[in-house]
């Protein structure tokens, strides 16, 4: 287990790389032992760090949500990170070619609530019953730790990415909103193209089964750690149908969710 200076000591060494846009090295290799408790711990410090800046929280994502994603990383559940104010772009803007180290983008559905979700025991159909429309969303990952570290080739694993707030750093959505009772969330999903080419296409279904089923997760989750919940007006990212793209400069991504419409972005 980490000591509480560890951790505070992690989280300012995540809060330097975001505002420098210079990576650190893998937790994992600093502090071999590191749980995934450990890990939920440094990124609390890392928001709490970010609120008293001055952020606002709005919601939360969810990662590792596809098979693919959890076998590469050899975990058998999601993560979760928190979203903040300044992370939200308008659908078709342009992302500076400085906010960000190597962003790269996954398609999602976004919740939006009506009503608080608390755990223990919260069902698909309980997300269903608390949310108040579905719309399409692009994420913006960032990774401000390592992807490998450069003399051991040790790759990242989970606990770098929890760390890390689930390697988020933006969100766009647009086109329409839909009430959950209005469409089967299974089969809500998008064709993703970078510069007028497809990249990748996939299906809600391909997270979890259900859109809806890792929130249910999320809530279920935070209900072990008190009384945190997801509350009525928050956004929750349901986690990506698709892998993740690379955004290099000079990008132009588009998502087509078909009949709920499309959400781009441009990246300087």
């Amino acid at each position: 287990m980490l000591d509480s200076q560890m951790i505070c000591d992690a989280a300012q060494a995540l809060v330097r790389a975001e505002e420098n846009r210079t990576q650190i090295g893998l937790l994992s290799l600093k502090h071999p032992g590191m749980t995934m408790d450990d890990a939920y711990a440094v990124q609390a410090a890392f928001v709490e760090a970010k609120l008293n800046s001055g952020r606002k929280a709005i919601g939360w994502k969810i990662g590792l949500t596809s098979k693919a994603m959890q076998y590469a990383l050899n975990i058998d559940i999601p993560d979760s990170g928190v979203l903040l104010d300044d992370m939200i772009f308008e659908d078709g803007s342009t992302v500076p070619a400085d906010r960000f180290i190597q962003p790269r983008i996954e398609a999602e559905v976004a919740f939006v609530m009506k009503a608080p979700l608390r755990g223990p025991g919260v069902t698909v159909f309980d997300v269903l019953n608390a949310t108040d429309y579905v719309v399409p969303a692009l994420e913006i990952l960032d990774t401000r730790v390592m992807r490998v570290d450069p003399e051991t080739k040790a790759a990242r694993t989970i606990v770098d990415t929890i760390a890390d707030n689930a390697a988020n750093a933006g969100i766009a959505w647009g086109g329409r909103a839909m009430k959950p009772d209005d469409i089967d969330l299974r089969w809500m999903g998008a064709i993703v193209s970078r510069n007028g080419e497809v990249e990748e296409t996939g299906l809600g279904a391909g997270v979890l089964n259900h859109p809806a089923r890792g929130i249910a997760w999320l809530a279920n989750r935070l209900s072990q750690y008190g009384d945190a919940g997801i509350e009525a007006g928050q956004i929750v990212l349901a986690g990506s149908f698709i892998r993740p793209i690379e955004a290099s400069h000079g990008s132009t991504i588009h998502a087509d969710f078909g009949p709920c419409g499309s959400v781009s972005l441009f990246f300087a």
